[in-house]
Formats: C-alpha cells, structure tokens, sequence
C-alpha cells in the first residue's frame, strides 16, 4: 500500500541542492531529509539535475515550528 503524501511541485534549476531546497521551503537546511524521502527515485548527489520535478512535502504546523528552530544552523544561514 503506497501512502499518498500532500506535496508541492518543484521543477529544479542549475545548482540547486538538497538542503537549499530545505532552506527556501522549511528555513532549515538541515530539514532536506524529508525532501529525499519523498523523492525515492532521484539519486542523493551533491546538485540536483536541472528541470527534474521534486516533490516537497507540506508541513503541519508542528512540523513548522520545529523546522524553523534556528539552533543548530550556522549564523549566515540565519533569518
């Protein structure tokens, strides 16, 4: 039984990763992992190929909160 998960589509583009699209989506870069999980068939390379469509799962409001928590992201990566 495949388990269907609410998600956004987003198409890459030329140097996207996997924590920047965390970091754009949830504010957390170090968040990705949910991303790959829910993208089975591409491959975990350091840049995501251009023009492949990724799915990023939507969040519920706990799940928010605690994708926003800042401890542990490096200052510059900060809001």
């Amino acid at each position: 039984m495949t388990t269907k998960i609410k998600a956004l589509k987003h198409i890459t583009t030329e140097g996207e990763r996997w924590d920047t699209l965390a970091w754009r989506y949830y504010g957390n870069p170090f968040d990705y992992g949910r991303i790959a999980e829910a993208n089975p068939a591409l491959n975990l390379t350091p840049y995501l190929p251009s023009g492949r469509v990724v799915l990023i799962p939507l969040l519920t409001a706990a799940s928010q909160q605690a994708a926003r928590d800042v401890a542990n992201v490096p200052p510059w990566m900060r809001p």
